[in-house]
């Protein structure tokens, strides 16, 4: 068919075959279908949807477009992966690989870079000092099997149809399409090998998914594609309504990592932390369920193998592990309550542009991050504070971009007289 008739068989509503949708895809990706015809298309799907088959082959025909990785085989174990489809201090992944490596798990996961509010997970590494994110599959290979973790950068082989589709997507108003966003999430979580998946999924106002109900939505699209692949997968919807703990901003993230490895962390962060954590090693080989897959994460980081897992993973990628080594602000702000009262709401949203205007993040692919800046949330939603008392801190590179932050900073707390309602981290589990 050609993508003329496929376009037109969209757009009258009929279901392609998974050949069809297969030989389009692969032919995009070999530039031989051009991008008004597939933006075209994806319109088409923006109002027409896509069924179950149709989602899958399209993800099969994304992975089919580069290479695969086999991790599974090359170290001759059951591979989980985790994965988030982002928020504001959102560092889960940097906590939860030396714990679950530390409970015997091996945990290989390639991430990516933070565009707008929300950081990337590399980013936040490549604030640690001589950090390396870019290893060959050789090496990525090797040191898991080593030391049982790696967290690098995405293979520019692996599914390069989503990574062209994608930049597609984004400049013609065709992201916010379920199937789509379903289809890219997967297509690179099953392209590297991994067997059994845990998904974050945010909601709320930080979060691509603002309701519950959107998030349930791609949950169930993004298990329903696991499933037609063989694949186990898990969708955690967690709350995106305020940052996930305190820091925002990449030093200030490793930071808080490493002290909810440690016993430290904010109590919101490191229950995100143990649950993840516990549902994987509950998904790996060793045959254990999620309550005892949750003693061995807390045993992990009281007798101190979970900290001793991370140096290890961090000196194997070249960097230094010691928190004194991380980059500092030279401007240190503190903002203050105006007036006694309960912090009704902490806005995620506001306070990840705040980072960004700070330097934390990136408008475009190619922006310079600064790995210093950022905010620490010291109030959160349901907290009481005094007049004068401290809502949160800037770390800034001058005066000037201190100041700005500050009056940001303070527009994202709402604090009032009424006790917001209460619910936990974690908002839903969905198999």
């Amino acid at each position: 068919m050609r993508p003329a008739e496929l376009i037109e068989a969209k757009r009258d509503g009929h279901e392609h075959s998974a050949a069809e949708i297969t030989d389009f895809v692969l032919a995009y990706a070999r530039d031989e279908v051009p991008d008004y015809q597939m933006a075209v298309w994806c319109m088409a799907v923006y109002f027409k949807g896509l069924t179950g088959a149709e989602t899958f082959a399209l993800t099969d025909a994304m992975i089919r477009s580069g290479d695969t990785l086999n991790l599974g085989a090359a170290l001759g174990r059951r591979v989980v992966d985790k994965h988030s489809t982002g928020g504001v201090g959102d560092k889960t992944s940097i906590a939860v690989g030396p714990i679950v490596a530390a409970c015997g798990v091996p945990f290989g996961k390639m991430s990516g870079r933070g565009l707008g509010h929300t950081g990337g997970t590399l980013d936040k590494l490549e604030s640690i000092p001589g950090f390396r994110v870019e290893l060959t599959i050789e090496e990525f290979i090797a040191q898991v099997k080593k030391i049982g973790l790696a967290i690098v950068g995405q293979s520019a082989d692996l599914v390069p149809a989503d990574k062209k589709l994608y930049a597609l997507r984004d400049v013609t108003a065709t992201v916010d399409i379920m199937p789509l966003i379903a289809s890219s999430i997967m297509s690179k979580k099953l392209a590297a090998g991994a067997e059994a998946i845990v998904l974050d999924v945010k909601v709320g106002d930080g979060a691509f998914m603002k309701t519950r109900e959107e998030a349930r939505i791609l949950a169930e699209q993004m298990i329903d594609l696991g499933h037609r692949a063989g694949r186990e997968v898990v969708c955690l919807l967690t709350d995106m309504d305020q940052p996930l703990g305190a820091a925002v901003g990449n030093a200030l993230e490793i930071r808080e990592a490493v002290a909810t490895i440690r016993g430290d962390g904010p109590k919101d962060f490191t229950e995100l932390v143990l649950d993840a954590s516990s549902r994987l090693i509950a998904l790996s080989d060793l045959g254990i369920d999620l309550a005892e897959g949750r003693c061995r994460t807390e045993q992990a980081i009281a007798d101190g193998s979970a900290f001793a897992a991370y140096e290890r993973w961090v000196r194997a990628q070249g960097g230094d592990p010691s928190v004194e080594a991380l980059p500092v602000a030279p401007v240190v702000r503190q903002v203050l309550a105006p007036r006694a009262g309960t912090v009704e709401r902490l806005g995620a949203l506001a306070m990840g542009i705040a980072a960004l205007e700070l330097g934390a993040g990136r408008r475009t692919k190619t922006d310079t991050i600064d790995h210093a800046v950022g905010v620490v949330c010291h109030a959160k939603r349901g907290d009481h504070v005094a007049a004068g008392q401290a809502l949160a801190e800037i770390h800034a590179a001058d005066d000037r971009s201190a100041a700005a932050a500050a009056d940001a900073v303070l527009t994202a707390y709402k604090i009032g007289d009424n006790e917001p309602r209460k619910h936990d981290i974690l908002l839903d589990v969905i198999t």
